[in-house]
């Protein structure tokens, strides 16, 4: 909480920093950045006791943001929950040491449907196993559930989250990262919309037979492939929200002319503010998704939203990557874990802070309205890159403090929370309700 703070009290000062940020309810670990170097030549124990209890009370959400927070329902389109599990399981129905999402976190932050992404890695597209990792994911969710049931429910309509929320019980709906599991096959699209599936971001960090990727210069099909316009059709018709999150810029002007519903993008941020960052959507295609009645869910991650973290970290990975050529050895390996430590003691990570996240959610405002922004996190898939005041799911009441200081209205922010991904859901919904 307090990085080299040489006092003799500094036991009593941890415990009273910790209780403030219990009572707040607010992130699980505080970043390095807001880290305070103190001296005992400069400043009094109290003086530095007084320094801390206000920094702590800045960043309480106010009794109206956490009311706020248990009145409406609130969804975030993309928390990696099934991947970090699989990586190292958790029983995410009690509070883990590990993560942003546990069951008491998210009651605490008010959190009452989280999407659970069903991620499959780039590289199964060419080695194999896509549509097992999917199905597999799945799985697990559902044994969350079935272990859980007064805690969590599976959600495949609106409806079923509404029915949900009113019970105290958060829902699981579930969203594909990378839609390489279809291999090219629409038997499967259909077999993970029976699953649950309700979301497809269409490619993740490399071109594969729907789409291109942003992140990927090898752009093979110059947007989507033929399957990949066959695939937003049949996604329109079976109900499923395409999902323009990862994709290059062509493939996204060209879902927006071939969907015949309005689309989201799950975890994307604005390019306003990192320019050169494709990854981000540039203020041409958050106006046309807005146009076509579509939804951009700001993703948290620091370096989604901010250029000094962007460049922070990229000249990290120039320092890393000069230090691994020089001394033959992998990235994995524990020289370079080494190296990444030293590092980051003498240049630490640049982190985002919430009234930055906020600025994306105002910039999208301005551009388009009120309509058309939501939270799409990236909990549990962006590492220790997640912004000063929003570490984990139970600091969704700070969001809500930061847009009630900016002026938005109590219905403004119940849009934001839920509204407006579930208005379009309900008309992806119809549209395949009028169309199967």
């Amino acid at each position: 909480m307090i990085n080299q703070l040489i006092l003799s009290n500094t036991k009593r000062l941890l415990i009273s920093v910790a209780v403030v940020c219990a009572l707040s309810a607010c992130q699980k670990e505080v970043a390095k950045t807001e880290a305070i170097e103190v001296k005992t030549s400069d400043v009094s124990a109290s003086q530095v006791e007084n320094v801390v209890d206000n920094e702590s009370k800045s960043k309480l959400a106010s009794s109206k943001a956490i009311e706020l927070s248990k009145k409406y329902l609130i969804t975030d389109t993309h928390i990696d929950v099934p991947y970090r599990l699989e990586d190292k399981y958790e029983d995410i129905s009690i509070a883990t040491e590990n993560g942003d999402f546990d069951y008491p976190r998210a009651v605490a932050g008010g959190l009452d449907a989280p999407f659970m992404s069903i991620y499959i890695p780039a590289e199964l597209e060419q080695k194999g196993g896509s549509k097992e990792l999917a199905d597999k994911l799945i799985d697990m969710v559902e044994l969350i559930v079935k272990k859980s049931p007064k805690k969590y429910a599976l959600a495949y309509t609106t409806e079923q989250i509404k029915s949900n929320f009113s019970k105290g019980i958060i829902s699981l709906p579930m969203g594909m990262e990378n839609g390489a599991p279809i291999e090219g096959k629409l038997e499967n699209l259909i077999h993970f919309y029976n699953r649950g599936i309700r979301y497809i971001t269409l490619t993740h960090s490399k071109a594969n037979h729907i789409s291109d990727s942003s992140y990927d210069e090898n752009r093979p099909a110059k947007g989507l492939t033929d399957f990949g316009k066959n695939l937003v059709l049949e996604m329109n018709k079976i109900g499923i929200m395409v999902d323009v999150s990862h994709i290059s810029d062509d493939a996204f002007f060209q879902v927006m002319e071939i969907s015949q519903a309005p689309v989201i993008a799950s975890h994307s941020s604005a390019r306003h503010f990192t320019p050169g960052f494709e990854r981000n959507m540039s203020d041409e295609m958050i106006k046309l998704l807005a146009e076509k009645g579509g939804v951009i869910q700001i993703n948290y991650g620091s370096t989604f939203i901010s250029q000094k973290s962007i460049t922070n970290y990229n000249a990290f990975k120039t320092a890393r990557a000069a230090f691994m050529k020089i001394n033959s050895v992998e990235e994995k390996s524990e020289e370079v874990k080494i190296f990444t430590k030293n590092y980051r003691v003498k240049k630490p990570f640049e982190y985002a802070s919430t009234s930055d996240v906020l600025d994306h959610f105002d910039h999208v405002v301005k551009l388009t309205s009120i309509d058309h922004v939501g939270i799409g996190s990236d909990y549990d898939g962006v590492g220790d890159s997640l912004p000063i005041g929003l570490k984990d799911v139970s600091s969704y009441p700070n969001l809500i403090q930061g847009l009630l200081d900016r002026g938005y209205s109590e219905d403004d922010i119940e849009k934001v929370l839920s509204g407006n991904l579930i208005r379009v859901w309900k008309q992806v919904e119809k549209y395949a309700s009028e169309h199967n």
